[in-house]
Protein backbone atom coordinates (compact mmCIF):
# COMPACT_ATOMS: atom_id res chain seq x y z
CA UNK A 1 0.00 0.00 0.00
CA UNK A 2 1.50 3.27 -1.02
CA UNK A 3 2.51 5.83 2.24
CA UNK A 4 -0.05 8.95 2.47
CA UNK A 5 1.93 12.13 2.10
CA UNK A 6 0.63 15.41 2.91
CA UNK A 7 1.76 18.64 1.92
CA UNK A 8 0.18 22.38 2.17
CA UNK A 9 1.29 25.32 0.62
CA UNK A 10 3.08 27.75 3.25
CA UNK A 11 0.64 30.61 2.48
CA UNK A 12 -2.38 29.07 3.55
CA UNK A 13 -1.83 28.76 7.63
CA UNK A 14 -4.19 31.42 9.12
CA UNK A 15 -4.02 30.38 12.91
CA UNK A 16 -1.56 28.90 15.02
CA UNK A 17 -2.15 27.80 19.00
CA UNK A 18 -0.19 26.09 21.67
CA UNK A 19 -1.21 23.04 22.85
CA UNK A 20 0.74 21.03 25.42
CA UNK A 21 1.12 17.08 26.09
CA UNK A 22 -0.45 16.09 29.12
CA UNK A 23 0.70 12.44 30.77
CA UNK A 24 -2.43 11.04 30.06
CA UNK A 25 -2.04 11.71 26.37
CA UNK A 26 1.24 8.96 26.44
CA UNK A 27 0.95 5.61 25.38
CA UNK A 28 2.50 2.45 26.62
CA UNK A 29 5.56 3.34 24.10
CA UNK A 30 6.17 6.69 26.06
CA UNK A 31 5.26 9.00 23.35
CA UNK A 32 2.44 10.97 22.45
CA UNK A 33 0.01 8.44 21.46
CA UNK A 34 -2.51 8.56 18.03
CA UNK A 35 -5.93 9.02 20.06
CA UNK A 36 -4.31 11.94 22.13
CA UNK A 37 -2.88 13.18 18.93
CA UNK A 38 -6.59 13.32 17.09
CA UNK A 39 -8.14 15.25 20.68
CA UNK A 40 -5.65 17.93 20.43
CA UNK A 41 -6.24 18.10 16.33
CA UNK A 42 -9.88 18.43 16.74
CA UNK A 43 -8.97 21.19 19.67
CA UNK A 44 -6.81 23.23 17.52
CA UNK A 45 -10.22 22.83 15.32
CA UNK A 46 -11.96 24.34 17.43
CA UNK A 47 -9.64 26.82 18.89
CA UNK A 48 -9.51 28.10 14.96
CA UNK A 49 -13.04 28.29 14.91
CA UNK A 50 -14.07 30.22 17.97
CA UNK A 51 -11.04 32.87 16.56
CA UNK A 52 -12.76 33.28 13.29
CA UNK A 53 -16.28 33.86 14.85
CA UNK A 54 -17.32 30.23 13.47
CA UNK A 55 -19.65 28.23 15.71
CA UNK A 56 -19.07 24.18 15.29
CA UNK A 57 -22.27 23.35 17.16
CA UNK A 58 -25.88 23.73 15.27
CA UNK A 59 -26.94 27.35 14.81
CA UNK A 60 -29.80 27.66 13.29
CA UNK A 61 -29.83 24.22 12.80
CA UNK A 62 -26.67 24.04 11.01
CA UNK A 63 -22.96 23.09 11.89
CA UNK A 64 -19.78 21.19 10.52
CA UNK A 65 -19.12 18.41 10.69
CA UNK A 66 -15.90 16.24 10.36
CA UNK A 67 -15.88 14.01 7.26
CA UNK A 68 -12.59 12.61 7.72
CA UNK A 69 -9.39 13.15 8.80
CA UNK A 70 -5.80 12.18 7.52
CA UNK A 71 -2.87 12.47 10.05
CA UNK A 72 0.97 11.46 9.07
CA UNK A 73 3.70 11.53 11.89
CA UNK A 74 7.06 12.96 11.61
CA UNK A 75 8.35 12.70 14.94
CA UNK A 76 7.89 11.18 18.86
CA UNK A 77 6.23 13.64 21.09
CA UNK A 78 6.67 13.24 24.76
CA UNK A 79 5.21 14.41 27.86
CA UNK A 80 4.97 18.45 28.99
CA UNK A 81 5.98 18.82 25.11
CA UNK A 82 5.03 22.52 24.15
CA UNK A 83 3.55 21.80 20.51
CA UNK A 84 2.44 24.20 17.94
CA UNK A 85 -0.62 23.60 15.66
CA UNK A 86 -0.64 26.13 12.65
CA UNK A 87 -4.33 25.47 11.26
CA UNK A 88 -5.52 26.69 7.83
CA UNK A 89 -8.40 25.92 5.12
CA UNK A 90 -8.03 25.24 1.46
CA UNK A 91 -9.94 23.15 -1.37
CA UNK A 92 -13.30 24.44 -0.71
CA UNK A 93 -16.61 22.97 -2.53
CA UNK A 94 -19.88 23.23 -2.65
CA UNK A 95 -20.32 21.76 0.72
CA UNK A 96 -17.27 21.54 2.58
CA UNK A 97 -13.36 21.79 2.25
CA UNK A 98 -10.57 20.70 4.00
CA UNK A 99 -8.37 21.89 7.30
CA UNK A 100 -4.86 21.63 7.52
CA UNK A 101 -2.44 21.36 10.48
CA UNK A 102 0.95 21.41 10.42
CA UNK A 103 2.30 20.41 14.17
CA UNK A 104 5.68 21.16 15.51
CA UNK A 105 7.65 21.34 18.07
CA UNK A 106 8.78 25.56 18.89
CA UNK A 107 11.79 23.94 21.25
CA UNK A 108 14.06 22.15 18.90
CA UNK A 109 12.28 23.17 15.37
CA UNK A 110 10.95 19.17 14.58
CA UNK A 111 7.71 18.33 12.68
CA UNK A 112 5.97 16.34 14.60
CA UNK A 113 2.54 15.86 12.26
CA UNK A 114 1.12 17.02 9.84
CA UNK A 115 -2.79 16.77 9.16
CA UNK A 116 -5.82 17.19 7.01
CA UNK A 117 -9.25 17.51 8.28
CA UNK A 118 -12.26 16.93 5.75
CA UNK A 119 -15.95 18.96 6.97
CA UNK A 120 -19.27 19.40 5.70
CA UNK A 121 -21.90 22.27 6.33
CA UNK A 122 -24.95 19.98 7.83
CA UNK A 123 -28.40 20.62 8.92
CA UNK A 124 -29.48 18.70 11.94
CA UNK A 125 -32.80 19.52 11.57
CA UNK A 126 -33.38 18.10 8.36
CA UNK A 127 -30.19 15.76 8.94
CA UNK A 128 -28.56 16.39 5.32
CA UNK A 129 -25.79 18.06 4.33
CA UNK A 130 -26.22 21.89 3.19
CA UNK A 131 -24.40 24.40 0.64
CA UNK A 132 -21.48 26.52 2.56
CA UNK A 133 -23.00 29.30 4.07
CA UNK A 134 -21.90 32.87 2.64
CA UNK A 135 -20.53 33.94 5.55
CA UNK A 136 -18.14 31.16 5.99
CA UNK A 137 -16.77 31.90 2.44
CA UNK A 138 -16.51 35.30 3.04
CA UNK A 139 -14.66 34.73 5.80
CA UNK A 140 -11.57 33.23 4.14
CA UNK A 141 -11.90 35.19 0.34
CA UNK A 142 -8.39 33.43 -0.72
CA UNK A 143 -9.21 30.07 -0.32
CA UNK A 144 -8.74 27.92 -3.75
CA UNK A 145 -11.92 26.32 -4.81
CA UNK A 146 -12.20 22.76 -6.02
CA UNK A 147 -15.35 21.71 -8.79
Amino acid sequence: MARLTLNFPEDQYCYSTHLTVRVTDINGANHLGNDSMISMISEARARFLFEFGISETAEDGIGIIVTDLATTYRAEAHARDQLLFEVGVMDFNKYGGDITFRITRPADGKLVAMAKSGFVFFNYQESRVVPMPEGFRKTFPGVNWLD
